[in-house]
């Protein structure tokens, strides 16, 4: 069986973006200074990898800070963003809080707030239930920012009277569904308003251009991340659109298909930004068990993105 050889094509950028660090890094040097246990308010990034390593370093993880039994203990926002009220909460409860929201979801936030200040009526284009979504919809009164999800929500959307509308974007979404369901607000609404600067991030970017680049090339792609992983799910859906059909999520129960394998020669690999290197090299030392392997990295851009972790930390 070792025999059958497969080429693999590794797709870069992949994995940890400078957000996902730094929400680590947050966690990590709150129990360096602050001792264990310190609170994480939802899962610090989606992969259960993650979640579980800092869980055995000392952090215990909630989804409400009701749940913290000791209030005396810091609690750590998590990548995802919140609510303006979860930051007012931890205040009335006298708690010391970091708050680990990557940057350039703040960027969405203010950008928010600002054009709601500006008197604009907000669409914001996003997953309904996503930790992201909630906590930018949390930056502004009930009734000023609407969701929406996919183009069908768009051609509906009938907002009542605003004299000016605007519209903001959940950052790992893919670069071409949000362009349909932009086009269709910029048909329905002719002054609609954008960002000054596209919300999706670099990071998404990037690795949705890398398996673009690879997926026509392959029989069988593969995606390693988590299911609730925002940016591993559009990847994959990436993948089948870019001409790989056999596209595929490996997550933390995923049995690798062998099966499917032994009828391919050329593989794909990608990871979401929220999934561990040593999560693709697992995965690749299991393929190398089986078949005879050459790995071909196929990069399309360099990240040098660094995001500073709070002063409080250091």
């Amino acid at each position: 069986m070792k025999n059958k050889e497969l080429k693999i094509l590794l797709s870069a950028p992949r994995g940890f973006c400078a957000g996902v660090e730094r929400a680590i890094e947050i966690v990590e040097k709150s129990i360096q200074k602050y001792g264990s246990p310190v609170y994480v308010r939802h899962e610090i990034v989606h992969n259960k990898f993650v979640v579980d390593d800092l869980r055995n370093k000392g952090a215990i993880f909630v989804e409400e800070l009701e749940e913290i039994e000791d209030k005396t203990r810091p609690v750590i926002f998590s990548a995802h963003g919140v609510p303006k009220k979860i930051p007012q909460d931890a205040k009335n409860y006298n708690m010391t809080y970091v708050d680990a929201t990557c940057p350039l979801v703040s960027k969405v936030h203010r950008e928010a707030e600002n054009l709601h200040k500006a008197g604009y009526h907000l669409i914001l284009i996003g997953h309904e239930n996503h930790p992201e979504v909630i906590g930018t919809m949390g930056q502004l009164p009930k009734g000023s920012i609407d969701l929406i999800q996919n183009e069908d929500e768009a051609n509906n959307y009938d907002p009542k009277n605003f004299e000016k509308i605007a519209y903001v974007t959940q950052t790992t979404l893919s670069v071409d569904d949000t362009k349909e369901i932009i086009s269709i607000l910029k048909e329905k609404f002719s002054n609609i308003r954008e960002p000054a600067k596209e919300d999706i991030c670099y990071a998404t970017t990037n690795r949705q251009m890398a398996v673009k680049n690879i997926a026509k090339k392959c029989d069988l792609f593969f995606v390693i991340g988590s299911r609730n992983s925002s940016n591993s799910v559009r990847l994959v859906e990436v993948a089948k659109k870019s001409g790989c059909e056999n596209s595929i999520l490996i997550h933390s129960q995923s049995e690798i298909p062998f099966n499917l394998i032994e009828n391919a020669n050329i593989i794909g690999i990608s990871s979401g930004a929220s999934a561990p290197e040593i999560l693709v090299e697992n995965f690749i030392k299991e393929l190398k068990n089986k078949f005879t392997v050459t790995i071909e990295e196929v990069e399309i851009i360099k990240e040098n993105v660094v995001f500073r972790v709070p002063k409080k930390l250091n």
